[in-house]
């Protein structure tokens, strides 16, 4: 049986990637379906999250689907000792598939493995967050009108940030150059460096920021310094407010510019740019539930004409 789980961005090629944006464009033409009616999405919650529980649970009500799962493990038979495999053999007898974020690393991949449904990766600790990038990917295409030899700029924790980690394995097929700004203890690993190399991705590495660094962007792309991983809590407090946005650095911003940030923001962004028309993390927290409308079906087989031969009307 083909395993239609998604565990990495990495697994698609361009033509998929394509695929999906073109599925989650019918979707938001119109979210309300039946598409998934008698169909059961378990969502497994082993770390916290808003945005991506919500939206992907949104997603299935909105498709028809009911929705099983938690989002602490703490009320779950985990505190027993039940191991992860149980756990996801277990909740397999119940549910059509299952959306799961989980604190270790690989623990997506290794649940696809032994899980007789489909596994959607809703991020493992700081390795990827697949159905994230979907929603950037289809943010970068509706505000830029292409995906191709965009100049993207990734500010903030790009070593521990697995948002940032799989746009750069989705972003190798559309010839994009990346400039990543950290300061040195935030800065892209190694390991995503030598990705860029092997597959030659374009980088260009920063620690300043400032209005001249990010006047080329076509995307701004922040990210928070996430405190739950960082296992020296004076480490984070040295670099917690090393890069912030403000509105005076916009000055010389392309027109076109679009500023995206996968969310809860801390301080990153000064608020007074929510007003801007550069901003889009608030559109782009909403293009979540159409990508994630589309990867969901795609892991149940639902074809892109299915979706666009679909007739039922919710009113």
């Amino acid at each position: 049986m083909e395993n239609r789980s998604l565990v990495s961005i990495a697994d698609h090629t361009r033509e998929k990637i394509e695929y999906l944006i073109q599925m989650a464009q019918e979707f938001e033409r119109r979210p309300n379906r039946h598409l998934l009616e008698g169909k059961v999405v378990a969502t497994l919650f082993f770390e916290p999250s808003t945005r991506t529980r919500l939206s992907f649970e949104t997603a299935a009500n909105r498709l028809g689907a009911r929705v099983i799962g938690f989002a602490d493990p703490k009320v779950t038979s985990g505190t027993k000792g039940e191991t992860l495999k149980d756990t996801i053999m277990m909740v397999s007898n119940y549910a059509d598939v299952i959306v799961m974020r989980h604190y270790l690393e690989g623990a997506a991949r290794y649940a696809s493995e032994v899980a007789p449904v489909p596994i959607v990766n809703a991020g493992d600790g700081a390795n990827q967050h697949p159905s994230q990038t979907m929603l950037d990917l289809y943010s970068m295409y509706k505000t830029q009108g292409t995906l191709d030899n965009l100049n993207i700029y990734l500010v903030g924790d790009l070593k521990y940030g697995r948002t940032v980690h799989s746009m750069l394995t989705a972003m190798r097929h559309f010839s994009p150059t990346f400039h990543f700004i950290a300061p040195e203890e935030l800065a892209m690993p190694e390991t995503y460096k030598k990705y860029c190399r092997d597959h030659g991705i374009k980088y260009v590495e920063h620690t300043e920021f400032d209005a001249d660094v990010i006047a080329g962007a076509d995307i701004l792309y922040m990210t928070r310094v996430q405190k739950e991983r960082f296992t020296d809590l004076m480490e984070y407090e040295r670099v917690k407010d090393r890069y912030l946005l403000k509105l005076d650095m916009l000055a010389k911003a392309k027109p076109t510019m679009k500023i995206l940030h996968p969310l809860p923001r801390v301080n990153e962004i000064e608020y007074s740019i929510d007003d801007d028309p550069h901003a889009y993390y608030f559109e782009q927290a909403r293009n979540g539930l159409y990508a994630r409308q589309a990867l969901i079906c795609d892991a149940l087989g639902i074809t892109l004409e299915d979706v666009k031969n679909d007739k039922t009307i919710i009113l």
